[in-house]
């Protein structure tokens, strides 16, 4: 035997019976919040969750959660340091499990990947198709998202990879650069600024912006103004990309700061947007395919992001 079965045996955990089962539980319930919600998702009785927690943290010898009857589960300093190897663990049997049923040769099984909700139409469409002919016993799936909320899905391992701009904390994730891309200020066809070549800061600022309130687009447009000491008149703030560009083609006054450059120059009423360079230059911002940081991505996420770099060969421009 190995070293590794070894300290198995002599931890007794072979012969305590802990279960997979038992691991899929307590990481449900984890991620639940609640036994009752665990029940939910898992159709299994609240008190047969309930029995197997407490099973598994008898075979571990330790206690992993605290519950409290009105506030759900609350994870233990060892519960929280169990979560993220149970989770590997689970992975890898269900891993084992897609590679016999694909022979060693032919990816099977699911795989789901975020994209930042700008973006997701431009790249995905592309990315849903080619990924499916090249690999048709992969059920892929996706998830759009704003940027915080696809990192969280990445450390919790509810996706397995994601298309965002490479802005905010991204200490816990790896990635690697698909393009580069610089905001633009955009305009209704009857806005004075939009018959100027270029527009400034100091312009921008005087006027009122119709601000696209989703992290990162938000930082990314207030750093601009951020970083000439001015601050810009907002009027109004919205969460939806084509609402902003809809209200500024509409305005003869108003105006935006994009990133995302749609190839359709007009509103969903067919009114038309003009696009013009912000003085001086924004920085650039890339976009990256990411996954998270100490996790051994599947063999799916690889073949995923290997089609990504086929088809971003680092160019610095947008797609």
């Amino acid at each position: 035997m190995d070293n590794l079965t070894d300290e198995m045996i002599d931890a007794g955990l072979f012969r305590a019976e802990l279960t997979l089962r038992q691991l899929a539980h307590f990481v449900v319930a984890a991620e639940e919040g609640t036994i009752s919600g665990a029940a939910r998702r898992l159709r299994f009785s609240a008190s047969a969750i309930a029995a197997s927690i407490t099973e598994l943290e008898r075979v571990l010898g330790a206690e992993l959660c605290i519950r409290r009857r009105a506030q759900g589960i609350t994870l233990t300093s060892t519960g929280s340091l169990v979560l993220p190897r149970a989770r590997r663990l689970l992975s890898d049997v269900a891993e084992l499990g897609f590679a016999v049923r694909g022979d060693g040769e032919e990816l099977v099984g699911p795989l789901v990947v975020g994209c930042f909700v700008t973006l997701a139409p431009a790249i995905l469409p592309r990315v849903l198709e080619e990924f499916e002919d090249l690999h048709p016993r992969v059920s892929i799936d996706f998830t759009v998202d704003a940027q915080d909320e696809l990192r969280a899905a990445l450390l919790a391992g509810s996706i397995d990879a994601a298309i965002m701009y490479a802005m905010g904390d991204m200490d816990d994730l790896e990635s690697f650069v698909l393009y580069e891309a610089r905001g633009y200020a955009l305009f209704g066809e009857s806005n004075p600024l939009a018959r100027q070549d270029t527009v400034t800061v100091q312009q921008l600022a005087e006027a009122p912006l119709v601000l696209f309130d989703q992290t990162p687009s938000t930082r990314y447009a207030m750093s601009l103004f951020d970083g000439h000491g001015v601050v810009p008149h907002v009027r109004h703030r919205t969460h939806v990309f084509e609402l902003t560009r809809s209200i500024v083609a509409r305005s003869d006054s108003a105006y935006a700061i994009l990133v995302q450059r749609p190839s359709n120059k007009s509103s969903y009423e067919g009114l038309a947007i003009v696009e013009k360079e912000i003085e001086p230059t924004p920085p650039p911002v890339s976009v990256v395919f990411a996954w998270a940081r100490g996790t051994s991505p599947s063999q799916r996420t690889l073949a995923l992001a290997e089609l990504m770099r086929a088809q971003y060969p680092r160019v610095t421009s947008t797609p």
